[in-house]
């Protein structure tokens, strides 16, 4: 049995998934917004508030009963409440009782290591599940999935759980399931894609837009494959006669939510959010939070060193050149998805650049945008397979430096907790080269030359817990040597069993690449 799992590339696949994620966490959940996320969720089984009265008006807002609200949606929330409950409950046990209080706290290692390892297993399936859909082979599904995993925004979201590699996946499964209706035509796997649109919408109401790009995915397929007007018009009928009622559904929990908050049906967060802070700070722009001069924010999108969704996802790039290039040779599946993914990522540009914080603010790179960067990307590496012998002589070479400079950047990404560069851009000024710093401060770092970048006085950030996070590798077993709140025993176990998963990543690829058809000679030109 062991034999045979080991030597079925899915489960290693799956396995290498969970290994990563397992590997690259830091113990914290990475961000202030999924700590607030978790607390909403300790709130919906304890007596303690989504929100704290220390933490307003920094953050939260009134809602019914004048209580303190978070301004979340609940989707993530959901997600962590099962970790949550054992976090807690293995938090107070007696073992625990000399380090509970200290960071970074046993129920966010728990959750933290448990959800996103969960993430990244289920991400991996799904993003193989879809790229075979599309006919890749084997390996090149495979070397798609792993591209996604390590070579992309996709890493660094797994270190740090924000709700981007959450809604990607929901919004992979959404499209793969609704595909395999349209090739089945089983109401089964349309009714699953549904729900994962649909459970989209408790997370980030936005992604109503992900949820129309797959009803605009499967159109396209249909009139790329030329299909007859009868048919055409059955299945469409069948497609809104399945997904509306699901996605009424869960519109309509999203509204309920939304009521237990606030008393409302039809407001969102924003316009309470608004109306709360302008009556704050009412010399502020009346448009608030949407006062960012457009091009600002869609051009920044595009092309600022500190959020260009370029610089931080380098094989975006190389999917445009593969567009450019072989886009004759693509498959009306994939010509739909093609067109439907960047007219997402364009919407998504333009409806958050007018946005108070386009940017995402305390993130590594443009967070609203970077997980539908990351579908674009998805296909890039299995087309540069599929295609190579075909394309012009520039782009395979091109392609593997693409794939070099993307290992770099997202490697880089997971080396320090994020707000050390945004302490060194207040300190610095407008505009700074975010991944060039943060490899400056990785050398500075490990040649003991910090003093150059500033990173050693804690006055930099006016925090002394902050400055103890920053200034350290961001891998749980040297975050737990740096608080130093851990028993040395403990802390040297943590390192052993991190040395061990890196040992057992590599041993696990080494495999992966062992079992894989040693060529791609039934590759499919479709």
């Amino acid at each position: 049995m062991i034999r045979r799992c080991f030597s079925n590339p899915l489960f290693l696949l799956a396995f290498a998934a969970g290994l990563i994620a397992f590997a690259i966490q830091s113990g914290e959940l990475g961000t202030a917004d999924t700590t607030h996320r978790l607390q909403s969720a300790h709130a919906f089984w304890t007596s303690e508030p989504p929100v704290f009265p220390n933490e307003f008006p920094e953050f939260g807002v009134h809602g019914r009963g004048d209580t303190l609200q978070s301004w979340y949606g609940i989707g993530q929330s959901l997600l962590m409440l099962p970790a949550d409950i054992v976090g807690t409950e293995i938090e107070h046990l007696p073992i625990f009782a000399n380090y509970f209080g200290n960071d970074p706290a046993v129920r966010s290692i728990l959750v933290s290591f448990s959800t996103n390892i969960l993430l990244s297993v289920l991400a991996a399936l799904i993003c193989f599940r879809f790229l075979r859909q599309f006919h890749f082979t084997i390996n090149q599904s495979v070397a798609g999935t792993l591209a996604l995993l390590l070579l992309t925004t996709h890493l660094h979201y797994t270190q740090n759980m924000m709700e981007n590699n959450y809604i990607f996946l929901l919004t992979i499964a959404g499209f793969s399931f609704q595909y395999e209706w349209l090739q089945t035509g089983s109401r089964r796997a349309l009714l699953i894609g549904s729900a994962a649109f649909g459970l989209n919408l408790l997370t980030r109401l936005t992604t109503g837009l992900d949820l129309l790009a797959g009803s605009l995915f499967i159109l396209l397929v249909l009139l790329f494959e030329r299909t007859s007007s009868r048919a055409f018009w059955l299945q469409c009928r069948t497609y809104l006669a399945t997904t509306l009622p699901v996605y009424a559904v869960f519109g309509l929990l999203d509204r309920l939510y939304q009521f237990y908050r606030f008393g409302s049906f039809t407001n969102t967060y924003v316009s309470v959010v608004a109306k709360e802070t302008l009556a704050r700070h009412p010399d502020w722009p009346k448009t608030y939070p949407f006062e960012t001069p457009f091009h600002i924010g869609f051009y920044g999108a595009l092309f600022a060193p500190e959020k260009s969704i370029f610089l931080f996802d380098p094989l975006l790039i190389l999917t445009i050149l593969l567009i450019a290039t072989s886009w004759r040779r693509f498959s009306p599946a994939i010509k739909a998805y093609t067109i439907t993914i960047f007219t997402l990522l364009l919407t998504y540009i333009c409806f958050y650049a007018r946005y108070t914080v386009w940017s995402g603010d305390d993130a590594w790179g443009d967070r609203y945008v970077s997980t539908t960067v990351e579908l674009a990307t998805l296909l890039a590496l299995p087309l540069l397979l599929r295609h190579r012998r075909q394309l012009p002589a520039f782009l395979l070479p091109t392609g593997i430096a693409l794939l070099a400079i993307s290992a770099v950047v997202q490697a880089a990404s997971l080396a320090f907790w994020i707000p050390l560069e945004l302490y060194q851009i207040d300190n610095f000024g407008h505009p700074i080269f975010t991944i060039g710093l943060r490899l400056e401060n990785i050398a500075a770092f490990a040649l003991g030359k910090m003093d150059a970048w500033g990173l050693n006085t804690p006055a930099m950030t006016q925090d002394q817990w902050d400055y103890v996070h920053i200034t350290t590798w961001n891998f749980l077993p040297f975050l737990l040597k740096r608080v130093g709140a851990t028993p040395a025993w403990v802390v040297n176990i943590a390192f052993a069993i991190w040395y061990a998963s890196l040992a057992a990543l590599a041993s696990v690829l080494w495999q992966l690449r062992r079992v894989l058809a040693p060529s791609d000679s039934t590759i499919a030109h479709r």
